[in-house]
């Protein structure tokens, strides 16, 4: 009995080295906060990387598409319950992840007989003014992390994401176009998929802007784009690289 604990801490890490193996090489997705409003952008074979869930709110993510689905349709369920018992305006992405997609992932991961989520993920929620934004990073094993400005990298390795992140916060210092986010998402991209470092020595602007106008070929980059101020209640739009100026 006494080894019980530690047979079960070592079938956690052993789950989450499976996780990340299985993910390892997955396609990294991007959202960024600006004036006008919130950008998510991915790059995958299909309609399979970016969503809308609700009316002020979008999904991004990475990992297998049966998981991702099972994800998204957990929060526009709950999205739309909570609508119903209170107001669509009163739908907050903070509780949706606190209270039901987060202990949903960190159940599902800790209950070692039953099959992981093989996903990473990003919220998003567009609020009145730049300050009100929240995206927020959500791993499989239901950890998460808010951020109220900036851009946020999902990418399936730590290390990778956490380096792409630091190198695009400070390329998009003083960028508020949406071609020119678009545009430095893409390199990053190109550079996470590549294995090139962003952290030490980077492909130079003209070799990365290259590099990933290559590798889309065959591919379809999936741009959503969260309206601050918009006509309709649902603030949600998928755009394609020709809209954003690319």
């Amino acid at each position: 009995m006494i080894e019980e604990p530690y047979r079960w801490l070592e079938a956690i890490g052993n789950r989450r080295e499976y996780v990340r193996e299985q993910i390892k090489g997955g396609s990294p997705v991007f959202g960024a906060s600006l004036a006008d409003g919130i950008l998510l952008l991915g790059v995958g074979s299909g309609n399979s990387k970016v969503f809308e869930l609700f009316d002020r709110h979008a999904l991004v993510g990475l990992g297998h598409p049966a998981d991702i689905e099972k994800i998204r349709q957990a929060a526009i369920d709950a999205a739309h319950m909570e609508a119903f018992t209170r107001a669509p305006e009163d739908v907050s992405l903070r509780r949706l992840v606190s209270f039901g997609l987060s202990p949903q992932l960190k159940t599902n991961f800790e209950q070692i007989f039953s099959a992981p989520f093989l996903v990473e993920l990003l919220l998003a929620e567009v609020g009145a003014h730049p300050e009100n934004d929240l995206l927020l990073r959500l791993h499989f094993d239901g950890g998460f992390k808010t951020h109220s400005k900036g851009a946020v990298v999902v990418a399936s390795q730590p290390d990778p994401e956490t380096a792409a992140q630091s190198w695009l916060a400070q390329a998009l210092a003083d960028k508020a176009d949406r071609g020119q986010v678009a545009d430095l998402m893409l390199q990053a991209w190109w550079c996470l998929t590549e294995n090139k470092s962003l952290a030490e020595n980077p492909p130079s602007e003209d070799e990365r802007r290259a590099g990933w106008r290559n590798a889309i070929n065959g591919k379809i980059v999936e741009i959503g784009w969260l309206a601050r101020q918009s006509q309709r209640q649902a603030r949600f739009d998928m755009l394609t690289l020709n809209q954003v100026g690319l």
